[in-house]
């Protein structure tokens, strides 16, 4: 069995091992293939030959020295426990001949999705567990209870389209969550999320919706109904959507991530859910928060329930047996003279009312009922998420790093401001985290170390939370920057610190406005700038805007004068260049096309009129002979080069000898020079006439009106 990243496939050696080959600047997971069992089978059951690869889908905490490792093993799934050794010690080892069937804790089929945690010794997993992939169910495993499963019934899930995300309600371990319901560690619950077809939505084809699922972690299932299956799962719809005219929303129902982000109620974290749209018409993507308080609240509502001679859904108005249905067997159900010591001492009639009614009738609506963050119609796809919360001057913010199906990180922020409902959208980043576009398949965040862990096919990288010293020298563009991260110091741009006490920090997130926070730490006179003699550039058809800069098809003398590019926000301006243009007349252009010629040989003369011929590049690079004398064949251009900017000279005289004196281009040019010299020519003719306006070559006619 060898290991890899998760969802990724080992490389093979002559000898039999499998292997990851480790790339510069990533971390990689080395084990060692030692079972060829299955793999002869690889022809019969593998479409392709890397489906035989030991894709390791699961790596887990065990307990403190040990990971659980899971692989699909060619289609038959094994596992094995890696010894880590305690904290300090540098072990990392595998017992080759203790290797356990791995049926029900990951997938055959390398291609679908999963999700696993482990909790206490118990592995809780969601995903496929037959070789064709059609029966969705949730595992529970491993440990001193019975194994568990959801029921192969067509109510409970339908065709999920995502496997579960889980979120757990342990107490008092360091590998999940906390977030008791109370102080009874019997009421201790399992949440988790998917996206399946919503069975209520009516004849609508293709009609999916998200679901927070829920079980108790104590379910042993019933006696003689349910037996080893949940018999405390209940799930309802999550609603994520834009209101939009006429009462007709956008909704946003594949449930692509989810991250539970911690907060000072223990009782009642936020959920952070990525959803992406199922529609043809558009490709959208937005984030929206729950509150766990939320969504218990929707547990205790109202059971949906089909009635009436039509069978339509509604809300469920009879008798509900007790103990309520979902709830778990504690301290809190049990009564006097009905005690239950377990799932097993349910009567018959609240297990078979769980069975028939799953599903509750009131969603779960996000925080404000509409998204943090929306994003439509990108050249990407948004995958993963993960949450920070960070303390700045003026309060907390949720810093959202969200992954991209192109190896790119996106550090976000939403704002919200007075009585608006609408949250500004704040990109802080957009990091490029690997050299060659990839998907990224998970991301972690550790806010101890304060880093990213990123996941993708390349392999796993690590990236800081805040590299505050990428926003600049100054204190105007720190604090534009508006990176909870950040403050300006009074000297750099540094890292936040809220017990800090330092007398020149300025930051502010919610406004942006350096002009308030940098007032006395010597901005740049352009905040004062007058604009009453500028004019801005208005684009048309003939001045375009491109990402390198304004694009002229065709200069008009009124087009001479000073460019400058500055940017400006929330009040601030800044000069990020300045240029002059200025238009040359054709006598010019003229003039510097023969300039310096004196200097060349004889062989460059035109004996037939005692002057000088055209510049001509190539050829006067064969007959020079000398490196002098092509270095004075340059001289006109680098005239115009330098209305240009100096800085590129370099580049262009590379790029014309490449274009101009290539073997295949020579007879091109020698037709090109001969209607240039008729060109001159002609010039000069009109010149005699002193009643008309001068005229240009024909190269350079273009750029006068």
């Amino acid at each position: 069995m060898g290991i890899a990243y998760e969802g990724q496939h080992t490389s093979s050696d002559h000898d039999g091992s499998y292997f990851w080959q480790p790339q510069p600047y990533k971390m990689h997971l080395f084990l060692y293939f030692f079972e060829n069992q299955g793999f002869n089978e690889c022809p019969r059951i593998c479409v392709f030959q890397t489906e035989c690869a030991n894709f390791v889908r699961l790596l887990q905490p065990h307990n403190r020295t040990h990971l659980l490792a899971c692989g699909t093993g060619a289609f038959q799934p094994m596992c094995a426990f890696i010894s880590v050794g305690h904290r300090g010690e540098h072990v990392f080892t595998m017992d080759p001949t203790n290797v356990e069937n791995g049926r029900g804790k990951v997938p055959h089929d390398p291609s679908l999705p999963f999700a696993s945690t482990c909790s206490g010794g118990e592995l809780y997993t969601g995903l496929t567990a037959d070789f064709l992939g059609r029966d969705s169910v949730i595992f529970r495993s491993m440990g001193s209870r019975s194994t568990m499963r959801t029921e192969t019934d067509q109510k409970l899930l339908h065709a999920p389209q995502k496997t579960p995300q889980f979120l757990f309600e342990i107490r008092n371990s360091s590998l999940l969550i906390l977030v008791p319901d109370n102080v009874d560690r019997d009421n201790d619950k399992v949440y988790f999320f998917f996206t399946e077809k919503a069975t209520e939505a009516g004849d609508r084809e293709g009609a999916i919706h998200t679901r927070v699922g829920r079980v108790c972690a104590n379910d042993v299932g019933g006696q003689r109904v349910l037996v080893n299956k949940w018999s405390t799962f209940i799930k309802a719809r999550l609603v994520c959507s834009v209101p939009g005219p006429h009462g007709i929303d956008t909704h946003f129902n594949q449930l692509e991530d989810v991250f539970l982000l911690r907060t000072k109620d223990e009782r009642n974290p936020d959920v952070y859910a990525l959803f992406s749209t199922i529609s043809n018409v558009f490709q959208g993507f937005a984030v929206c928060v729950y509150r766990m308080a939320d969504i218990r609240e929707a547990f205790n509502g109202p059971f949906a329930h089909k009635e009436g001679p039509d069978y339509r859904w509604g809300a469920y108005e009879g008798r509900v047996p007790y103990p309520r249905p979902g709830v778990c067997p504690s301290k809190i159900t049990n009564q006097p003279g009905r005690e239950f010591g377990s799932t097993k001492d349910f009567p018959d009639s609240v297990l078979q009312f769980a069975r028939n009614h799953p599903l509750m009738w009131r969603p779960v609506y996000p925080a404000l009922r509409r998204p943090v963050l929306v994003k439509a119609n990108t050249p990407y796809k948004l995958r993963q998420i993960v949450v920070d919360r960070v303390e700045a001057e003026d309060g907390q913010y949720d810093v959202m790093f969200i992954g991209t199906d192109v190896g790119t990180v996106l550090k976000v922020i939403a704002l919200h401001g007075g009585n608006s409902l609408d949250a500004e959208e704040v990109t802080l980043e957009e990091l490029q985290v690997f050299k060659v576009p990839t998907p990224i398949t998970s991301m972690d965040i550790s806010v101890k170390r304060q880093s990213l862990y990123v996941g993708s096919p390349a392999g796993v990288a690590l990236v800081k939370l805040h590299r505050c010293e990428t926003y600049g020298n100054a204190c105007a563009e720190c604090c534009l920057a508006r990176d909870p991260y950040c403050a300006w110091d009074g000297a750099v741009c540094a890292r936040y610190l809220a017990n800090s006490k330092r007398r020149f920090r300025r930051q502010d997130i919610r406004h942006g406005n350096p002009v308030l926070q940098c007032s006395d730490q010597n901005l740049s006179e352009d905040l004062d700038m007058t604009e009453d003699r500028m004019v801005y550039v208005k684009l048309d058809d003939r001045i375009l805007s491109t990402d390198q800069g304004l694009l002229f098809r065709r200069v008009l003398h009124q087009d001479e004068g000073s460019y400058i590019c500055r940017s400006r926000e929330h009040g601030f301006t800044q000069t990020l260049a300045r240029l002059n243009l200025q238009v040359l007349q054709g006598e010019t252009v003229d003039d510097l096309l023969t300039r310096d010629i004196g200097g060349l040989s004889d062989p460059f003369k035109d004996r037939s009129t005692g002057g000088y011929r055209a510049w001509m590049p190539c050829s006067a690079y064969s007959r020079a002979g000398s490196l002098g004398t092509i270095g004075q064949s340059r001289t006109w251009f680098k005239d115009i080069m330098q209305l240009i900017g100096p800085s590129n000279l370099p580049h262009v005289e590379e790029y014309c000898e490449r274009m101009w004196c290539n073997d295949k281009l020579r007879r091109k040019h020698k037709s090109m020079v001969e209607k240039y010299r008729q060109a001159q020519d002609s010039a000069r003719k009109v010149r005699k006439s002193p009643g008309e306006r001068n005229r240009t070559p024909r190269d350079v006619s273009l750029w006068e009106e």
